[in-house]
């Protein structure tokens, strides 16, 4: 009985626990792939959370065009220089302000289209004014103090010696223009053989410039650039 209760010992064999030393362990190389791995996917997380966020992109700036008729006129017309209104009446004509060369606010002072002597120049008042005596007492003084204050700039800028201030009021006094306007001419000695000459001079000049202001044809005694460049010699004299 013993030995039998042996031999049914040890042909049972007990079931026991695998041996550790069995055990299936990480390679040292594979835990340190996923560890690196993990640390590379923190590594860009961090990035992600610490880049700031884009900024969204200005925005369009439109600018706004002119009209086409306002591109047209800036194109055609120039400007007016500065301190000029863009334009001048001078009875039924109209003055282009390049050739005003001072200005007042009842009265302006104009370069002349067929100058009889150097520096020989319009001072009208800006109101349309046929005949002398329609002008108020303001205007009055004002064209006269205008003429007396350009007439000695000239006067100086041209070396002359002398001034002659003429006015032709009415048709009959030889006005071609219905608008009132002194002729200033600054004088040399010399410059006419008998004095009172210059008086039909500025009769025949007077019928020369309605003639070309009537006609609106091309000038071709002085352009317009000449008249311009004249008037802005005579502008910087009041700066």
């Amino acid at each position: 009985m013993g030995l039998q209760n042996r031999a049914q010992t040890h042909s049972e064999k007990p079931t026991s626990a695998p041996c550790p030393c069995r055990l299936r362990r990480p390679s040292p190389r594979g835990s340190e792939r996923a560890f690196g791995l993990q640390f590379q996917k923190m590594l860009r997380w961090r990035a992600v959370l610490l880049l700031p966020l884009p900024l969204p992109p200005p925005p369009r700036l439109l600018r706004r065009l002119p009209h086409p008729r306002a591109l047209s006129s800036s194109s055609s017309s120039p400007l007016p220089p500065p301190g000029m209104e863009a334009s001048y009446k001078f009875g039924p004509y109209k003055i282009d302000a390049r050739e005003v060369f001072h200005a007042t606010p009842v009265s302006y002072a104009m370069v002349n289209l067929r100058p009889l002597l150097p520096g020989h120049v319009l001072v009208c008042p800006k109101r349309e004014v046929k005949r002398f005596a329609e002008l108020s007492s303001d205007e009055i003084s004002d064209l006269w103090v205008t003429a007396k204050e350009v007439g000695a700039r000239l006067e100086q800028y041209h070396k002359a010696s002398s001034l002659t201030f003429a006015i032709q009021d009415g048709p009959q006094a030889g006005q071609t223009v219905a608008h009132v306007h002194i002729h200033l001419i600054p004088r040399k000695k010399g410059d006419f053989e008998k004095n009172d000459e210059i008086y039909d001079a500025i009769d025949v000049k007077e019928k020369e410039l309605k003639e070309k202001l009537d006609l609106d044809i091309e000038r071709k005694d002085r352009t317009m650039d000449e008249m311009a460049q004249e008037a802005n010699e005579y502008r910087a004299l009041f700066s």
